[in-house]
């Protein structure tokens, strides 16, 4: 009886291992919406084109009113500061969380750029699953007006962190995300919630453009913490505690009292 079970088991795993290699990433699905058209980066010299990025519009409880996608230019030039965007899950439990960057210009324009699991339109996101090849991996640029204010909509913590960082390293970072970005559009990949998720790829991306390298470890793994890791490595821009920072950089209020207002992202940045 032992030898058909074990053999049975041998078929198994190989038939399962054959299934796994056999699993390829593609752009070609039925996307969800907001995650249904990948950005385009073009370059010229100093400036960049960016097609299909992302300027939804919701109301005050997250519900999506307008979709839309817009073709902006950038003067790479005028690009001044890096923001880091954190968004805990949950309210008791800090560790799962959603990160992402925002580059602001010297004419208060902030371009957003999230590194996100692209799902389906039947999916939902779960933290298992993205171990699982379920997922492939996108950038979402856009407006941040639309990537801060659905969060906040929907309930979510948001704290946006000033970056200490020059505008050579600012331009540098923008830059190679929308490389990213652009070869994901033509060699797709999958998410993995461990190895290639949100933080990892800022983390990958920072590390590039920095010689202080910000080492892989539990704040990377469990996100909500990675502003104490930034804040002990110096990147965050204030002298205050972590303490102190999340409180001051902390935006739902002042999000929701500017929601429908054109210069959210000033206001939003603004001492109480």
């Amino acid at each position: 009886m032992k030898k058909p079970i074990l053999i049975a088991t041998c078929a198994l795993l190989l038939i399962t291992v054959i299934g796994w290699t056999g699993v390829h990433p593609s752009n070609n699905r039925d996307w969800t919406v907001g995650q249904d058209r990948m950005p385009q980066a073009t370059f010229h010299g100093d400036s960049v084109t960016i097609r299909s990025l992302r300027n939804f519009d919701y109301d005050s409880t997250g519900t999506l009113i307008t979709p839309r996608y817009d073709d902006r230019s950038y003067d790479l030039d005028q690009l001044r500061t890096v923001w880091f965007i954190l968004a805990p899950f949950e309210t008791d439990n800090r560790g799962p969380a959603h990160s992402f960057l925002s580059f602001g210009f010297s004419d208060s324009q902030y371009v957003a750029i999230s590194v996100e699991a692209r799902r389906e339109a039947d999916e939902t996101y779960s933290i298992i699953k993205g171990l699982l090849k379920r997922y492939e991996i996108m950038y979402v640029v856009g407006d941040e007006r639309d990537l801060i204010r659905v969060r906040v909509a929907r309930g979510d913590d948001v704290y946006v962190y000033p970056i200490r960082t020059t505008p050579e390293k600012a331009r540098a970072l923008f830059v190679r995300m929308l490389e990213r970005s652009n070869g994901l559009a033509t060699t797709p990949e999958f998410y993995n919630t461990l190895t290639n998720n949100c933080t990892t790829n800022i983390l990958e991306h920072a590390n590039s453009v920095t010689s202080k390298k910000i080492p892989y470890g539990r704040e990377v793994l469990l996100p909500g913490y990675a502003d104490e890791l930034a804040g002990e490595l110096g990147l965050l821009d204030t002298d205050l505690s972590i303490e102190e920072a999340r409180e001051r950089f902390h935006v739902n209020a002042r999000a929701r009292r500017a929601f429908h207002n054109p210069g959210f992202s000033t206001l939003i940045r603004a001492s109480e």
